[in-house]
């Protein structure tokens, strides 16, 4: 394992992080409190030391399965957590999203209960969840900053999503010198990952960026293929066919990134998004033990040569050689993509 620091604050974390969102709900798979337990301590042995969560996860239940199972590694652990969402006034309705509270004064009051559950005085990271970009008020970023001045918070950061589009919020959380960025980022979903890493370059910041879903939702370690049959209630099975066939040609078109039994295509996906200097960890989603052997290795598999990022540049930029869209262009943005168009920013962009 390797590790960055995020921005300028300090803080450090892994390449391979630990999304918390898998422990506390049920929405990857169904386990037991004591496997989510495992799950978590598995990671820590296997050199994970950034584990992100958040308050709505589970309702607080994934911030308290964290906090026992970190306990008695509270000092060797990077902790993130995020905030925004009312759920102590309103119940989850499937998978639909729950209203968003922003309020600089509600935003403290999630933080105290968030650290709380996890048994801390403190997270090194406190991310916005899901904020638009009018949301973040003056009055809520210098609450931020008072968090970080009193201690309970170490660096500040945004959590993009769940819809693609977030040019407006990008852009604002480098203006505002927010520390991290959480996004989509993928080798077949770039947009607008690009644009963002793009702008910290141009503005010459210190913000670094947090790559979630970096296998493209199970298709760049193959978890779905031609022969997976989804479980009821898989948010992948209400993709169109088209998703599933563009992606697999594409995979197809990466089979050079594999080295020989060295790097996987899983492994070789993390590569490629840590070849970008302002990432500065990598999010996926565990369901085993065995995805976290394999992928928490991913750092210390062979670097991607800078023919191998070329060739990847090449193959998205002319849509891996298909001459068809994958059927998801209705659901990219939450402002239907308009964001995009206005930054002249090519279609190429995905959900989570």
């Amino acid at each position: 394992m390797q590790y960055r620091t995020l921005g300028d604050s300090g803080v450090e974390v892994s390449e391979v992080g630990f999304g918390a969102w898998v422990v506390g709900t049920d929405w990857w798979g169904d386990r037991t409190e004591e496997q989510a337990v495992n799950m978590v301590q598995h990671a820590l042995d296997r050199g994970i030391t950034f584990f992100d969560t958040g308050d709505v996860y589970g309702h607080g239940n994934s911030e308290e399965l964290l906090g026992r199972a970190l306990a008695e590694h509270r000092d060797e652990v990077t902790l993130a957590t995020k905030v925004g969402y009312d759920f102590y006034n309103h119940p989850q309705a499937g998978h639909g999203e729950l209203p968003k509270r922003l309020d600089p004064d509600w935003v403290r009051t999630c933080v105290e209960r968030s650290l709380e559950r996890l048994g801390t005085d403190h997270v090194e990271l406190l991310q916005l969840h899901n904020a638009n970009a009018d949301e973040v008020t003056p009055e809520l970023v210098s609450t931020l900053h008072d968090l970080r001045e009193e201690g309970l918070v170490d660096a500040l950061g945004w959590a993009m999503g769940p819809s693609i589009g977030w040019i407006a919020e990008h852009e604002a959380a480098v203006d505002h010198d927010f520390d991290a960025i959480q996004t989509v980022f993928n080798v077949f979903e770039q947009t607008p990952g690009r644009h963002v890493l793009d702008y910290i370059d141009e503005q010459d910041a210190d913000t670094s960026v947090v790559a979630r879903v970096p296998h493209s939702s199970g298709l760049l370690n193959e978890q779905v293929t031609p022969d997976t049959e989804l479980e009821a209630g898989d948010h992948r099975g209400f993709r169109p066919d088209a998703w599933y066939e563009t992606g697999w040609e594409k995979v197809e078109a990466l089979r050079f990134l594999e080295r020989d039994g060295a790097r996987t295509m899983g492994q070789a996906s993390i590569q490629w998004l840590l070849s970008h200097d302002a990432v500065a960890s990598v999010t996926p989603t565990f369901r085993t033990e065995e995805d976290i052997d394999e992928w928490a290795a991913a750092p210390d598999t062979p670097r991607l040569s800078d023919e191998e990022v070329e060739r990847v540049e090449e193959l998205y930029r002319t849509n891996f050689g298909i001459d068809r869209d994958d059927g998801m262009d209705s659901l990219r943005s939450s402002v239907d993509g308009d964001d995009l168009r206005a930054a002249g920013i090519d279609k190429q962009v995905a959900d989570d």
